[in-house]
């Protein structure tokens, strides 16, 4: 039953993730020189916790997971709610200090929820799968993400916030909710937006908007970051300025150059070629796994690697789009390539869960 499985896997997915660690590991190396490359030894460090966790993640039939995620999501938002009332890192109380590292419980919940909601999602459907359309069955759906939402919002983490509506929507689509829900959505969205800027959003939050919109209006506050990033990737030019030799990124303009900037690095260092193949290696996998989602054997299957890939779409759009001034910056950071172990870990688990469906699509492989 193993080799069955170890055939049907989407190795492709698995490849193009590789791909991408190894690139990410290139450009951390480049980018932490100047400080001994303490950030570059502990992703290789997170890296070698994450490979066995990632093989008893795939031996592991994803309907054992989904059944365990009930408890995994309660534990989740306990951690939300105590990670509140900890010691703010840079303005936002959203890491637990262990030793020399640091734990971020909003990633880990990405994996809570998407399992969490996949299965509620399933129960909704048990006699029909129209039943998603009862209101107050949708209203259950949406609340399983709402909790969590709210709790990174008040952190404040926006961007992963973002990424938890991601996964929701993609999974809401794909269990077939009516047009007319997402009609409303998108209204209210338009009305939303303008009254959380002028009344809800902190002053921080708006000016990262404004300066989104204009640059040059703090050209050496808010919007120094995006500006040094830009003039990063486009002196990068088509083969990069070389490893270890840009400019912004070893004079120190490029700031957080590790996390939320290191496709700047990438842009400056290895060039266009380089940058291009990143945005190609991320298409094939998330492509890759909407391809899982499609030919799971059941619906769980399909509402888990959606949600997962509506994740990874989110993190890629919105970290490259900022890094090149054409989303507002929110601190998101670009899976398996940025430095950050919290990121790591549940990314690849993301992988893991991703080819465990993909190993399990032939009903065949349960008959006993």
């Amino acid at each position: 039953m193993k080799k069955k499985i170890l055939r049907n896997i989407e190795w492709g997915i698995l490849v193009c993730t590789i791909l991408l660690i190894a690139i990410g590991l290139l450009a951390l190396f480049s980018s932490t020189q100047n400080s001994n490359y303490e950030e570059f030894n502990k992703q290789i460090m997170w890296l070698a916790i994450s490979i066995p966790i990632i093989v008893i993640t795939i031996c592991i039939d994803y309907d054992f997971l989904a059944k365990l995620s009930p408890a995994i999501y309660i534990v989740s938002l306990g951690l939300l709610v105590a990670v509140l009332y900890t010691a703010p890192i840079n303005g936002a109380t959203s890491w637990f200090s262990v030793g020399p590292f640091t734990v971020q419980p909003s990633e880990f919940a990405k994996i809570a929820i998407v399992l969490f909601l996949a299965s509620i999602i399933v129960k909704l459907q048990k006699k029909d799968k129209e039943e998603i359309n009862r209101f107050w069955k949708l209203g259950i759906a949406i609340l399983v993400v709402a909790l969590p939402v709210v709790l990174i919002i008040k952190q404040p983490d926006y961007g992963t916030a973002l990424a938890f509506l991601f996964a929701i929507i993609f999974m809401l689509f794909t269990a077939g909710i009516r047009k007319r829900y997402i009609l409303v959505a998108a209204l209210l969205v338009v009305i939303l937006v303008p009254i959380a800027y002028f009344f809800v959003l902190p002053d921080h939050a708006k000016a990262r908007i404004d300066v989104y919109l204009n640059p040059n209006i703090d050209p050496r506050g808010a919007g120094y970051n995006i500006i040094q990033s830009k003039l990063a990737i486009g002196a990068g030019k088509v083969f990069g300025m070389g490893l270890l030799k840009g400019n912004q990124t070893q004079l120190g303009y490029l700031y957080p150059k590790t996390t939320d900037f290191i496709f700047a690095v990438i842009g400056e260092e290895l060039g266009f070629v380089m940058a291009g193949t990143v945005i190609l290696l991320y298409v094939v996998l998330i492509t890759k796994a909407i391809k899982v989602a499609k030919t799971a054997k059941d619906d769980l299957g399909s509402y888990i690697a959606i949600g997962i890939s509506g994740i990874f779409f989110f993190h890629m759009i919105e970290n490259i789009g900022m890094t090149m001034g054409l989303l507002p910056i929110t601190g998101i950071p670009l899976p398996f390539v940025s430095y950050g172990g919290s990121s790591l870990l549940t990314n690849l688990i993301l992988i893991a869960i991703l080819l465990n469906i993909s190993g399990r699509r032939q009903r065949t492989l349960f008959v006993e």
